[in-house]
């Protein structure tokens, strides 16, 4: 066949992975985020030694050595009046631990505030975590767990904002387990109590908020395990970078 008729082959071209930086995170998120987790920390390790103290919990307005707990921890007490199983006591540390919890409440307070009023400002709340209305359903939500199981890479939508599962999870975090703890919080201090006798009456009684308090501390405590747990799957340094820098690279296919 003359070289003139003969067929010519298709160019193919390389298919290449652009890197294009997007923002992620404004200023206001990261600053109260890590704001967050230092008091948070604050909050549980001043808190457990608080429970040391004392680990055995009630329902009710009153509790103490002489009334029948509604349960027990299984751990020695920093205090011989306070009866365990066990033969010996921790070193009680009930007097600083007191004092950092309550200031690092405050803290957790005042950058929640912060957070909230600039979210309403900003838009944040409804254009990042709000889901969105096609979102809203029992499927999408199923769709979204299967895709987690997986450990599909994320697509490019969430590079620049939260997937369902998370918006799910950060709404439940902000709205209803953070505002709770605050809540049982104050209603266990007699000088809050006696002004808004109501927050621990709704309660059913001080006692009661502390064992609430509890629960509810656990809870955050398994939200941040799986939130660093989920960090680290989708890729530790990457989103580390975003929540530090605010900046995130998404990879785009280019033919």
């Amino acid at each position: 066949m003359p070289a003139a008729l003969k067929p010519i082959a298709p160019e193919l071209k390389p298919v290449a992975a652009l890197k294009a930086v997007t923002i992620r995170h404004s200023g206001v998120v990261r600053a109260t985020h890590w704001i967050t987790l230092l008091a948070f920390v604050a909050l549980a390790y001043s808190g457990g030694e608080i429970v040391i103290s004392h680990p055995r919990f009630y329902w009710g307005e009153v509790g103490n050595m002489m009334t029948r707990p509604l349960f027990q921890l299984p751990i020695p007490s920093s205090r011989r009046t306070v009866p365990t199983r066990y033969s010996y006591v921790m070193l009680d540390q009930n007097g600083w631990s007191r004092a950092l919890h309550i200031e690092a409440a405050w803290v957790l307070l005042l950058t929640g505030l912060v957070y909230g009023i600039c979210s309403l400002w900003t838009g944040h709340f409804e254009k990042d975590l709000f889901p969105k209305p096609a979102d809203r359903r029992w499927r999408a939500f199923r769709d979204m767990v299967a895709k987690q199981f997986r450990r599909s890479p994320p697509g490019e939508p969430e590079a620049h904002s939260y997937n369902l599962m998370q918006r799910t999870t950060y709404l439940g975090v902000i709205f209803l387990l953070f505002p709770l703890m605050i809540w049982t919080g104050l209603a266990m201090s007699p000088a809050f109590t006696s002004a808004f006798p109501l927050s621990v009456i709704l309660l059913g009684g001080r006692q009661s908020a502390r064992t609430i308090h509890f629960f509810v501390s656990w809870f955050l405590l398994l939200f941040l395990l799986v939130h660093v747990t989920m960090v680290a799957i989708s890729g530790f340094w990457s989103r580390m970078r975003a929540m530090i820098t605010g900046r995130a690279v998404v990879r785009k296919e280019r033919a």
